[in-house]
Parts: structure tokens; sequence; C-alpha cells
């Protein structure tokens, strides 16, 4: 683990799905005491099977997030992240980090939060790692046609505009994080919102009543990472403005404090449509929407082209979240447009 200093900045990122261990893997290269804040409200691939079987937390986000986190040898993560193949009936699609989290929780018998701590101590994660909340969450979802539905899978499947969504537990009670996340968050200099799916990865985590009050509430700035495509079934036609107007009124209030955004064209030619098929149009800009909402923009080349798909340059973003780490809100906004 690396050595912190009293001015080491505390960056807790929030999100679920491939942005997440994007930004922690640039950030572990960097002098930050991390804190991920993961959702789990997962229902689809192996997570949601091992969900409905055992009725754990779904454990796929986080089992990439302590990847990301770890200083065990690769060979290590490899085993940890290793998918078993159709061939392989029982376990066919399940991922061993996947059956070692459930079964971590299982024995704990008290959720999936302790068993998470366990095994951070177990990989050597370099930070904490929070689940959002320490039982299974069920996203819900009402559509601009008045309808609707739950689970995520279906939500993002269903092919209809999403006005606003919500989270409920399987049993009585509301959903509530741990003290432990509310505490990373007010204690933190940074938060950080995405990359990764506006209603699906993001939105179920403030949607816990205590960590959306938390997030409004922290002196720390609040950051947004805006996708750089828009989403089949979440996003369609958004702009950038469209977003954080989502995360603003979901939580009642205008609180982005500041929104990265990617300038650099996407080759209308370079997408993998078959593999990335959920991609649809490059995420429209509207500065001054942005600014309307009291959001400082930041714009730059955030891209990064692999393989036929297009992500976030994890690196980039982090030297721009590092850049402002400590800035105190009231920056005057023109020095960074």
């Amino acid at each position: 683990m690396k050595q912190q200093t009293r001015n080491t900045p505390k960056i807790v990122v929030i999100g679920g799905g491939t942005g997440l261990p994007v930004i922690l893997n640039g950030l572990r290269k960097r002098d930050a005491d991390i804190t991920a804040v993961v959702t789990v409200a997962d229902d689809g691939g192996s997570s949601g099977i091992i969900r409905d079987y055992i009725n754990v937390v779904p454990p796929g986000d986080i089992r990439n997030v302590l990847v990301a986190l770890s200083d065990l040898p690769d060979v290590y993560k490899d085993i940890f992240q290793y998918r078993f193949n159709s061939k392989d009936q029982f376990f066919s699609g399940h991922a061993i980090g996947n059956l070692i989290i459930a079964a971590l929780s299982e024995m704990e018998n008290r959720g999936i939060f302790n068993a998470v701590q366990e095994l951070s101590e177990l990989m050597k994660v370099d930070g904490h790692v929070y689940p959002a909340a320490n039982t299974p969450l069920v996203l819900n979802a009402e559509f601009t046609d008045g309808s609707e539905i739950s689970g995520e899978a279906e939500i993002s499947a269903a092919g209809k505009t999403i006005k606003k969504v919500w989270v409920t537990t399987n049993g009585e009670g509301k959903p509530e994080a741990m003290p432990e996340v509310i505490d990373a968050i007010m204690n933190a200099d940074q938060i950080v919102l995405g990359p990764g799916s506006l209603f699906t990865s993001i939105l179920p985590n403030l949607m816990i009543e205590n960590v959306g009050r938390a997030v409004c509430e922290t002196k720390a700035e609040v950051i947004y990472i805006c996708n750089i495509m828009t989403q089949k079934g979440e996003t369609e036609h958004f702009s950038d403005a469209d977003h954080v107007k989502v995360l603003n009124s979901h939580l009642g209030k205008n609180f982005i404090d500041t929104v990265l955004v990617n300038t650099e064209n996407v080759p209308s030619d370079y997408l993998d449509r078959q593999k990335y098929d959920e991609y649809l149009y490059q995420v429209k800009h509207d500065f001054s929407g942005l600014r309307e909402q009291g959001t400082r923009v930041i714009s730059d080349n955030f891209l990064l082209m692999r393989d036929r798909g297009i992500f976030h340059n994890g690196d980039q973003v982090v030297d721009e979240l590092m850049r402002l780490t400590g800035r105190p809100k009231s920056w005057n906004d023109d020095e960074f447009n």
C-alpha cells in the first residue's frame, strides 16, 4: 500500500459497471486516498444468477473494483477474474471471484459489507471498497408513458424513455448505506460520479436516501464524468447537459459542481456496433445548458479508442481530477474553459 501523507486528497468514486475500474486504475498510480462506493442493484449475467439463487448482493461490479485496487500479482488477479466457459454447464458463465464473494458473504452471515472488507485485506486492496448497501437492492423505473418496471436488465431492455428511477429492498425497510459509506462521503475532498450508465450504474447509489443526502451536504467538490456515447435504453439523444439535469432532478437540487466533457470526435466508422451494441451516438454538447445549472465545465480530449471500442482515457481523466483536488468551488470558471 502506498504511503499516505497529511496532504493526500481523499477521493470517493461512486458508480458501477466497466467505467468505475478505469478511474480507479488511474487513481492507484497517484497520491490519493481512494474509496470506491459500488452499486448493488445489478441483476444481470453471473451476478444476477448468483443473486437469485442465494440472495446475496450481486458481486460482479465489486469483483472488478477489488481487482482494480488490488496489489496482488497479476496471476492471482487473473484467477479471481477467470470466467468458466459454456462447456462447464454447472459453472457456465460464472467468474471465480463472484463465487468467492458470495461464499464469504454467506460465511459472514452479516451481509456483504463485512465480507468485502475481509476480502479487501486478503487481496491487499489499496484503498477502501464499500458496497453502496449491505443488502441486495431492486432498481425501479417509471417511464414517460407512465408505465413502471423493476430490475436493471429489464429497465435497459424496455426500449422506453426513463422518467425517474428509485431503489427498494426485497424485504421490509428502506435502503440504507453503512455508516462507513456516509463518513467517507462527508470527509472527502472530492466526490467523483461515473463514468457509467446514468440510470443503472450511478443513480442507484444516489437513490439510497442517506447516500444522496450526504452527496448533497458534503463540502467536497462533486464531479461528474459525462459519458462519451449515448446508451440504448437509457440516454438516447441526450446532451451532456441532459445527463446533469437528470442527476440534479433526482436529488432535488443542483449538486453537480464540475463536469468533465470529452470534446474529441469519435470517427463514425470506428465503433464495433455488434460488440458494443448498447452505444448509439456521441453525446452532444450543451455548454450553456450546463452553466445554467451552475456547473463548471472542463472540456478536453478524454477519449481512448481501443479494440474498436470507445472508452475514457483513465490517465487523462485522473490527471484532471488530481489537478482539481483541494481547489475551492469558487474558482473562476473561465480558467477551466
